[in-house]
C-alpha cells in the first residue's frame, strides 16, 4: 500500500515518476501499434490518466485497495468489451494491448508504494518487450527447441535443486553437503552453458582461435579430441587447429582458478600466481603456433553440456572422488593425496579440485592443497596429449609435445610450492 509516512513532497515526487514513467511507456506503445490504427485504446495520453488513476484509487482506500481493484475490473471489462466489437476483433489477438493497458494503470500504485527503482524496472522492461515486438518474433525462427529444452534444463539444476538440498553432511565418510555438491555442480554447469551460448552463437568467422578458446572453457580434453580428429583428417600438421588445442588449455588454467576462488578464496589466491603463469605460457605456446597457420577457421560444433543424466553422473563421481580422498588422506598422508591427484588428472578433474575447493581435505596445508592442483591439470596435459596423438595421428604429434612441455612445467610449479612447504 502506498506509504502515507512520506513527507508531500515525496509523494509529489512519487506521483511525477508515475507520470513520467507512463507517459514514456506510451510513447513506446504509440509507435508500435498506433501508427497505422488510432483507434487501439492507450497511448500517450491514456497511460498516463490511467496511472493517476490507479494512483488516486489506491489512496482513496489503502488498507484493502478496493477501490482500486474495482477500477482495475472496470478497465478489464472496458479493453474486454473493446476487442468484442466487429470493428476491433482483429485487435483481441494481441495480448500486448490489454496487458499494456491494466500495466499503466498499476504504474501509478507501485510508484507509490515500491521503492522507485521497481516502477522503473517494470517499465523499462514493458517498453524494450514492445519495440523488441520483431526481433523476439525472430527468435522463433533461430532459436532450435531444443535450447529451449537447455535452458529448461539449466533452470532445473539452479532454480529447483539447489534451492531443496540440504546444508548439513549426509554421512562421515564425506564432509560434502548435499547444497555444497549440487553448486559445485552448478558452478561448471554455469560456466559450460555460457562458454556453450557464446560458442554457438556469437559470430566467429573473423575470430578463428575463439572456438577453441570457448571450448577450453568448459572441456579443454573435448576441445583436444574434436581439433586432433580434425588435424587426422586434414592428413598434415595444420597450426591453426594445433594453436587451438593449445589454447584451450591454456583457458584451463585459468577455469580452475575460477572455480576455485568460487569456493576457497585462500587457496584460489595462493594459486593465482602459478594459474596466470601458466596460462600465459600456454598462450605463448599457442600463438607460437598460431603464427604459421594457413589462414583456416576453427568453428567447431559446440556440444551441449547440460544433459541431465552429466549432472548426475558429474555429482555421483565428486562424491566418489571425495569419499576416495578421505580414505588416502586418513590412510597415506599428504604423499598419498598428490599421488592419488596424479591420477585423477588421466580423468575428469573437476571433481577432485571440487573436492578440495569445498574443504575434502581440511587439514593439509594451502600449499600442498595447491599443489595437488596442479599436479591434476599435469596429468590431465599428459592425457590429453596421449589423446592428441590417439585421435590425430602423426599430424598431432606436435600439439601432442606442446602439451607434454606444458605439463612439465605445471609439475614444475607444483614442486615449489611441495618444496616451500
Amino acid at each position: 500500500m502506498p506509504d502515507f509516512s512520506l513527507p508531500a513532497y515525496h509523494l509529489a515526487a512519487r506521483l511525477t515518476l508515475a507520470l513520467a514513467l507512463a507517459l514514456f511507456l506510451g510513447l513506446a506503445f504509440e509507435e508500435v501499434y498506433k501508427s497505422e490504427q488510432r483507434s487501439i485504446p492507450g497511448g500517450i495520453r491514456s497511460f498516463p490518466m490511467l496511472a493517476l488513476a490507479g494512483a488516486m484509487l489506491s489512496l482513496i482506500e489503502p488498507s484493502h485497495a478496493l477501490a482500486f481493484v474495482a477500477g482495475l475490473l472496470a478497465i478489464a471489462l472496458w479493453l474486454h468489451a473493446f476487442t468484442r466489437t466487429p470493428q476491433h476483433s482483429s485487435d483481441a489477438s494481441s495480448m500486448m494491448i490489454p496487458a499494456s493497458n491494466l500495466l499503466a494503470y498499476a504504474i501509478g500504485p507501485i510508484a507509490l508504494a515500491q521503492p522507485p527503482w521497481v516502477a522503473v524496472s517494470i517499465t523499462v522492461a514493458a517498453v524494450l518487450l514492445l519495440s523488441a515486438r520483431e526481433q523476439l518474433h525472430r527468435l522463433t525462427s533461430v532459436v532450435p527447441r531444443d535450447e529451449l529444452l537447455t535452458a529448461g534444463k539449466f533452470l532445473i539444476l539452479v532454480g529447483v535443486v539447489l534451492p531443496l538440498a540440504p546444508e548439513q553432511p549426509v554421512t562421515s565418510l564425506t564432509p560434502l553437503t548435499p547444497y555444497g555438491l549440487w553448486l559445485a555442480v552448478v558452478a561448471v554447469c554455469t560456466l559450460s552453458y555460457a562458454s556453450y551460448l557464446l560458442q554457438r552463437y556469437l559470430p566467429s568467422r573473423d575470430t578463428a582461435l575463439l572456438p577453441a578458446i570457448l571450448g577450453g572453457a568448459y572441456s579443454s580434453t573435448a576441445t583436444t579430441v574434436v581439433f586432433a580428429k580434425r588435424l587426422r583428417e586434414s592428413a598434415q600438421v595444420r597450426a591453426d587447429l594445433s594453436a587451438g588445442i593449445l589454447a584451450a588449455s591454456g583457458v584451463m588454467y585459468l577455469r580452475l582458478g575460477v572455480v576455485i576462488a568460487i569456493f576457497d578464496v585462500p587457496l584460489a589466491i595462493q594459486l593465482l600466481p602459478a594459474l596466470l603463469a601458466l596460462a600465459a605460457f600456454a598462450a605463448a605456446l599457442a600463438f607460437y603456433e598460431w603464427r604459421r597457420r594457413l589462414g583456416a577457421d576453427l568453428a567447431t560444433a559446440p556440444r551441449n553440456p547440460l544433459q541431465l543424466s552429466t549432472a548426475v553422473t558429474f555429482a555421483a563421481l565428486l562424491i566418489f572422488i571425495s569419499i576416495v580422498t578421505a580414505w588416502v588422506r586418513t590412510s597415506f598422508g599428504a604423499k598419498g593425496i598428490l599421488a592419488l591427484s596424479a591420477v585423477v588428472g588421466v580423468t575428469d578433474i573437476d571433481p577432485f579440485i571440487l573436492n578440495i575447493a569445498q574443504g575434502g581435505i581440511s587439514d593439509m596445508p594451502v600449499a600442498l592443497l595447491a599443489a595437488a592442483v596442479l599436479i591434476a591439470a599435469a596429468s590431465n596435459n599428459v592425457a590429453k596429449s596421449a589423446y592428441a596423438v590417439g585421435f590425430g595421428g602423426q599430424a598431432a604429434r606436435r600439439p601432442a609435445s606442446l602439451l607434454m612441455l606444458l605439463a612439465l612445467a605445471t609439475i614444475g610449479a607444483a614442486a615449489i610450492y611441495i618444496l616451500g612447504t
